[in-house]
C-alpha cells in the first residue's frame, strides 16, 4: 500500500478538502502514486494528516467521481490505471541549449522593453506593511456574495441564449447592468450599443491604442503618469507628449495643441490621486472641441472622494462625443478577474468588437454573467459602500500617522480621497535606496522614477497606498519607515543646540506660552490654528473649513512643555522643549530633533 507523501499547508487558502484533493491529484500525475496503487484508508490518512475521517471520505468520493481513484469492493482504494493513457515522459526537448533562446531573440521584430510599473514582489503578502494600491487583502474580498454569484452564473445556460450566440456579443446582462447601475454614478448615460467588455483596464487601452495611433500620431500623457499607458504608445511608434500635473490634476495650457489625443485620468490622477476639478475639465473638453482632439478618459478608480462631491466623467459632459471612457469592476470583487469596459461611439465601439475578436477574443461569458449577477443581485452596490467605508477609514489613518510621524519633513500632494498618498520626501533622500531598504524590512512602498517619461532620476517622490494594508498596521508601518529614515540619515536632522539664546526655560517659558496661539500648516496644506489657555487648557481647530476641532490641556514641568489632546496625535502625551525665535516656535523631542515649527503670537500682543 502506498504511503501518503503528502502535507497540509496551515496558510493555505484552501480548504482542508480541496488541499487533499490538490495534493493526491499532483502526486497521481507526478507518478508519486502510480497507476493501480493502494491508497490508505480514509481512516489511516485521516489520522496521518491530522484531519477528521469524514474531510477525507469527501476528497475521496470527488475523486472518484473525476476517475482518478477507484473503489474496490473489499479490498480498499485504488489510482485508477487509466488515468494517464497517453502519457509521454519527457524526452529530448528537456536537453535543449539554453544559449539558443539568443537566437528567437533575435527574431523578435517588435520588441516590449522598459519597465511597465511596479514591480510587485511574489510574496508581497507575506511583507509586514505592504503600502501599495491595487492590490488588496483578504479581509476586503466578497467571497460568499461572489461564490453565489458564480454558482447562479453556472446554472444559468447561458451558452443557450440566443442573444449572445454569436461569437462576439458580450452578456446583455451584464452590458445593461453597467449601463443602468454603473455608469450613472459617474453621469454617464449610454445605449448598449456603446459598450464594449474587455479582459481588464489595460487591455481596453491597448485595443484604443492599437486602432487610433501610428507614428503620425502625438497623443498627451499626464506626467507623472501611467506608464503602462506609455508604454502601449511607444509600441505603436506614436509621439509621447508629457504634460505636467499640479494639484488640480493635468494642466491646460497650449502645450495640448500639438496632439490628437489626450489620454487624461481626471478622478484619481496616477500617480498623485489629486482630483481635477469642473472649470479645468470644462476646459479641457472645450479646447478638444476646438481643436478636433480625442479624449481617453481612464476611470480606473472611478471618483472615491472622502472630501467634498465626486465629479462627474469627463464622457457626462461631452456635448461632441469625442470621449472615450474606459473603466472596470474593481478587482477586490475575486482573486485574478479581469473585467473592463469600453464606453464610446457605436462606430469606434463595433471597430474595437472586430479587433477583439481578432486579438483575444470574447471575455469569458461565465465570467461575464457572474459579474452580471453580483451587480443585479445588489452586491455591487453594498460592497461599493463597504469598500468606501474601509478605505476611507484606512486613508485618513494614513495621514494621520504621515502627519503624527513625519510633520512637515515630508508632504503630500492634496487630494480629496482615493487610496494612495503621493509623498514628497526632503531632498536629500534617495528614494530607490529608501524603497529598497524599505522593503528589507517588510515596508512596501513605490518610488517615483517609472511614472515619470524619460528622464529616471527620482524627483524625491513615493507612493503610498491603503488597498493591501489592514488599518491597524498602518501606524506602526509609519513608524517604521519615520525610523528608518534617520537610520539612513534622512528626514529632519535639525537639532537643539543647548546654547541657543531662544531656548526657553522656568518663568520665561511660562510667560511666552500662556495666552498664546500658534498657527501652522499641517502635513496636508491645510490651517491650524491652536490656542493655549490660560487655565492650562487648549483648543484646536483645522481644515479647509475649521471642520476639525479638538481640545487638550497643556503644562510645564521641568523646563520642559507638555500637551495632551483628547484626539489628535493619537490622544497621547507628549513632551517638547521649546525655542521661540523671530515670531517662529519651534519644539523639540527630549532627544533633541526638531519636531515641528509653528508661527507663535504671544497673548500680550
Amino acid at each position: 500500500m502506498t504511503e501518503a507523501l503528502i502535507y497540509l499547508d496551515p496558510d493555505s487558502r484552501l480548504n482542508l478538502q480541496s488541499q487533499i484533493r490538490q495534493k493526491l491529484v499532483d502526486a497521481i500525475l507526478a507518478g508519486t502514486f502510480p497507476g493501480g496503487s493502494r491508497l490508505p484508508s480514509s481512516r489511516k490518512l485521516a489520522g496521518q494528516l491530522g484531519v477528521a475521517r469524514n474531510t477525507v471520505v469527501l476528497s475521496y468520493e470527488q475523486l472518484i467521481e473525476e476517475g482518478f481513484i477507484e473503489s474496490r469492493e473489499r479490498s480498499g482504494i485504488f489510482v485508477n490505471e487509466e488515468i494517464l493513457p497517453e502519457r509521454i515522459e519527457p524526452g529530448l526537448g528537456t536537453s535543449i541549449d539554453p544559449e539558443s533562446d539568443q537566437y528567437w531573440r533575435q527574431k523578435v521584430r517588435t520588441e516590449v522593453s522598459g519597465k511597465h510599473g511596479y514591480e510587485l514582489p511574489g510574496n508581497w503578502q507575506s511583507y509586514a506593511f505592504p503600502f501599495i494600491d491595487g492590490q488588496f487583502d483578504d479581509s476586503l474580498y466578497p467571497t460568499p456574495q461572489w461564490r453565489e454569484a458564480s454558482r447562479m452564473a453556472l446554472g444559468a445556460r447561458i451558452f443557450r441564449d440566443s442573444s449572445i450566440a454569436e461569437m462576439d456579443a458580450d452578456d446583455p446582462l451584464l452590458i445593461e447592468e453597467i449601463r443602468t447601475k454603473m455608469l450613472p454614478r459617474r453621469g454617464i448615460s449610454a445605449r448598449a450599443d456603446q459598450i464594449l467588455i474587455t479582459p481588464g483596464e489595460q487591455n481596453a487601452l491597448y485595443l484604443i491604442t492599437h486602432l487610433l495611433t501610428d507614428e503620425s500620431v502625438s497623443v498627451v500623457v499626464e506626467e507623472p503618469g501611467n506608464p503602462r499607458m506609455r508604454q502601449l504608445l511607444h509600441q505603436q511608434k506614436a509621439t509621447v507628449l508629457p504634460q505636467p500635473v499640479d494639484e488640480n490634476g493635468m494642466v491646460i495650457n497650449t502645450d495640448l495643441d500639438l496632439a490628437q489625443i489626450i489620454y487624461v485620468t481626471p478622478s484619481h490622477q496616477v500617480p498623485t490621486a489629486v482630483t481635477m476639478p469642473m472649470q479645468r475639465r470644462r476646459a479641457l473638453l472645450k479646447k478638444a472641441h476646438k481643436l478636433d482632439q480625442l479624449i481617453i478618459e481612464d476611470d480606473f478608480e472611478h471618483e472615491i472622494n472622502y472630501e467634498g462631491q465626486p465629479h462627474p466623467a469627463l464622457r457626462s459632459l461631452d456635448t461632441h462625443n469625442r470621449v472615450i471612457y474606459v473603466s472596470a469592476l474593481p478587482r477586490v470583487l475575486a482573486p485574478g478577474l479581469r473585467i473592463g469596459f469600453i464606453v464610446a461611439s457605436a462606430g469606434l465601439i463595433g471597430e474595437i468588437r472586430r479587433l477583439r475578436q481578432l486579438a483575444i477574443g470574447r471575455p469569458s461569458l461565465i465570467n461575464q454573467r457572474t459579474a452580471a449577477l453580483f451587480l443585479s443581485l445588489g452586491h455591487y452596490d453594498s460592497f461599493m459602500m463597504r469598500l468606501r467605508t474601509e478605505m476611507q477609514l484606512r486613508w485618513f489613518e494614513l495621514g494621520e500617522a504621515l502627519n503624527h510621524y513625519h510633520g512637515r519633513a515630508v508632504v503630500t500632494i492634496p487630494n480629496q480621497g482615493g487610496t494612495v498618498f503621493w509623498v514628497h520626501a526632503p531632498e536629500n533622500v534617495d528614494v530607490e535606496v529608501l524603497t529598497e531598504e524599505a522593503a528589507r524590512q517588510g515596508i512596501l512602498i513605490e518610488a517615483d522614477t517609472h511614472y515619470y517619461a524619460g528622464r529616471r532620476k527620482s524627483r524625491n517622490w513615493f507612493r503610498m497606498g491603503v488597498t493591501s494594508i489592514p488599518g491597524e498596521r498602518i501606524r506602526e508601518g509609519v513608524r517604521q519607515l519615520r525610523d528608518l529614515m534617520w537610520d539612513l540619515g534622512y528626514g529632519n536632522k535639525v537639532m537643539l543646540d543647548e546654547n541657543d539664546p531662544g531656548l526657553l526655560k522656568g518663568e520665561a517659558l511660562k510667560e511666552m506660552i500662556t495666552g498664546a496661539t500658534l498657527i501652522y500648516r499641517t502635513h496636508f496644506f491645510e490651517n491650524c490654528t491652536i490656542i493655549l489657555h490660560e487655565d492650562g487648557s487648549m483648543t484646536g481647530r483645522a481644515g479647509k473649513n475649521d471642520e476639525d476641532r479638538d481640545s487638550g490641556k497643556w503644562w510645564i514641568e521641568n523646563h520642559v512643555w507638555h500637551r495632551h489632546w483628547n484626539k489628535w496625535a493619537y490622544g497621547e502625551a507628549k513632551a517638547y522643549r521649546i525655542t521661540v525665535k523671530d515670531g517662529k516656535i519651534s519644539w523639540y523631542n527630549l532627544s533633541g530633533r526638531l519636531a515641528d515649527r509653528a508661527e507663535i503670537i504671544p497673548a500680550k500682543n
